[in-house]
């Protein structure tokens, strides 16, 4: 099941997505499905088959769109926590000339850096350095704490891209990388949200990000450090994951500041996201 936020004329829905199309899960039942992404994963295991059943049973014209039609909201407006797990893969350590970590390296963005398919990456007016990172991201499903990496993925809702966009002359400024990492607009994920049984292992997963028409980063997730229930056990010990948390896995390496010459982020530039199974994740640049 891929599941997105979407609006038409203003109002919100909630959606799934089949091939070039969107059928509305709020259009068609109000009641059971409000335009809340969060809500629908809180209550995912009953409403699924709901959904299902609406579809096979009763379609309503009305409720299938273009989805170049409506505009592709981020799945998710404000999660309660964005949490990105840095240096995650061996060449990426080797391309910043940093050591492979021990145990995960963990940080945070909020709220104010999420952003949408299709939508704008602002440059701030205090950086010049800004960088690109294509991740694998998941959604926690369930609430979770004390979980073992045995029944981790059993959290699991799905999986999305996400584009972690890095500010590095903020980020090394500080010695520690919040400011450079959650500027405005610096967290764009989506399209969608494919459920954990349509995308199977996440670790075997073509990962890829694309600069003006140019392969940047061409990877595979079996190349992470960590896996996704290591990461999901190694943060339920201290803290409590919630439905609708978002979870970035780290990036493959390629990243601008790794190049030679260095390559930052400018006005115009169009960046695409694919991750194989998920889809593509498409935003551009302006100053």
């Amino acid at each position: 099941m891929k599941i997105a936020t979407f609006s038409v004329q203003s109002e919100q829905h909630i959606g799934l997505v089949q091939d070039d199309q969107i059928i509305s899960l709020t259009a068609l039942c109000p009641e059971e499905f409000p335009a809340c992404m969060k809500k629908f994963i809180e209550r995912s295991s009953e409403l699924r088959t709901r959904a299902e059943h609406l579809i096979e049973q009763r379609i309503n014209e009305d409720a299938i769109f273009k989805t170049s039609e409506v505009k592709i909201l981020p799945p998710i407006a404000r999660p309660d926590k964005i949490i990105c797990v840095g240096l995650n893969y061996f060449d990426h350590c080797k391309e910043t000339g940093m050591e492979p970590p021990a145990s995960p390296v963990i940080f945070s963005k909020y709220s104010n850096a999420i952003t949408g398919h299709n939508d704008p990456i602002e440059i701030p007016i205090n950086s010049t350095e800004v960088d690109f990172e294509a991740e694998l991201a998941f959604v926690i499903g369930k609430e979770a704490k004390h979980v073992s990496e045995e029944e981790a993925i059993e959290y699991v809702f799905g999986y999305t891209i996400m584009n972690d966009i890095s500010a590095r002359d903020l980020q090394f400024q500080d010695g520690q990388w919040s400011r450079g990492k959650t500027a405005d607009t610096f967290a764009p994920f989506g399209p969608v949200i494919v459920t954990k049984d349509e995308v199977g292992d996440p670790h075997n997963l073509a990962i890829s990000l694309e600069l003006n028409g140019e392969i940047m980063q061409d990877s595979n997730t079996s190349n992470l450090i960590f896996t996704v229930p290591k990461i999901i056990s190694f943060l339920s010990q201290s803290m409590t994951l919630m439905p609708g948390d978002l979870i970035a896995t780290g990036t493959p390496p390629g990243v601008g500041m790794g190049r030679k010459p260095k390559i930052w982020l400018k006005n115009g530039d169009r960046m695409n996201v694919s991750i194989e199974k998920i889809g593509t994740l498409s935003n551009h640049v302006i100053a």
